[in-house]
């Protein structure tokens, strides 16, 4: 079974290195390294593929799975769910009503569909934020900016305790916004989806959700980055120097009303990691914070 879960990764459209996803990734890497081929040495060297910090990650991405399978998500289904009723209560207790009839049924799902992507994104803000704001959780954040190179398995760098306060944190506020939807909508309740996926969070992915983690350089215009970070922006927020800044998922407007946004532009060197040395050498390493 958990060979499957494993398998998972690669053709469930709910994961970041879904098949589609890394196809689509592969193409606009490509365009991009056509029209800037004095790049493509960096991207395409096994230097950067087969760097000590990419092969931890690799390995990294082996263990943590099993982590995440039996504990993360397990947590994350059964908080979404106890959070939604309990606010659905809530909601009876202190109001009489049965149902909103105001909206046809298109109406209410893109509504539901919209709110639990901006909440998402929202929700991912701040626990980003608060994982670089508050000491104690940072040191447990180290682990995903210990990476001196970037790949699109980096993403899955994360320690154990931090997957557990995303899932938490997904868990009262997507409940939230389930629970006023069940309240108000009832029966009435769905989303647009592509795959099974909410088709916000679908669209992100497969215009190259994975070059956040890479050494591809595409950027947005100025004007672009204030509504939606550039993968190069996400680059930038690996950066030892910026690190603190550009803490949103999809939307920069986050980064931008509460002053952390970071452009991409006149930004040409980075050097990625964390200020203290890096002492991170194995998944041991990682997992214990030594």
């Amino acid at each position: 079974m958990s060979d499957l879960y494993f398998l998972e990764y690669f053709i469930n459209p709910n994961h970041r290195i879904y098949w589609i996803y890394i196809l689509t990734t592969l193409f606009i890497a490509s365009v991009y390294l056509i029209l800037n081929p004095k790049e493509k040495k960096i991207n395409l060297s096994k230097k950067l593929w087969l760097h000590p910090s990419a092969t931890l990650d690799y390995k990294f991405f082996a263990v943590s799975f099993f982590i995440k399978v039996w504990l993360v998500l397990p947590l994350l289904i059964v908080g979404i769910n106890n959070v939604a009723l309990f606010t659905q209560a809530l909601l009876n207790d202190y109001f009489v009503f049965s149902s909103y009839e105001g909206l046809i049924y298109p109406e209410i799902i893109l509504l539901f569909t919209v709110s639990l992507f901006i909440v998402r994104d929202f929700t991912l803000y701040w626990i980003h934020r608060f994982l670089h704001t508050v000491p104690l959780l940072w040191e447990f954040h180290k682990v995903h900016h210990s990476a001196k190179v970037l790949t699109p398995i980096t993403f899955y760098r994360v320690h154990p305790i931090e997957n557990i306060l995303f899932g938490f944190g997904f868990s009262l506020s997507i409940g939230i916004v389930v629970g006023i939807f069940i309240f108000f909508f009832s029966e009435q309740l769905n989303i647009i989806d592509v795959l099974g996926v909410n088709i916000f969070v679908f669209v992100f992915n497969i215009l190259g959700s994975n070059l956040r983690h890479s050494h591809i350089k595409l950027k947005y215009f100025k004007w672009i980055e204030k509504i939606f970070l550039s993968p190069f922006q996400h680059q930038i927020h690996h950066s030892v120097k910026f690190c603190h800044y550009n803490f949103g998922g999809v939307l920069g407007i986050w980064d931008l009303l509460f002053s952390t946004i970071k452009h991409s532009e006149n930004i040409k060197y980075m050097k990625l990691g964390v200020s203290t040395q890096n002492k991170f050498k194995s998944v041991t390493d990682l997992l214990l914070l030594r």
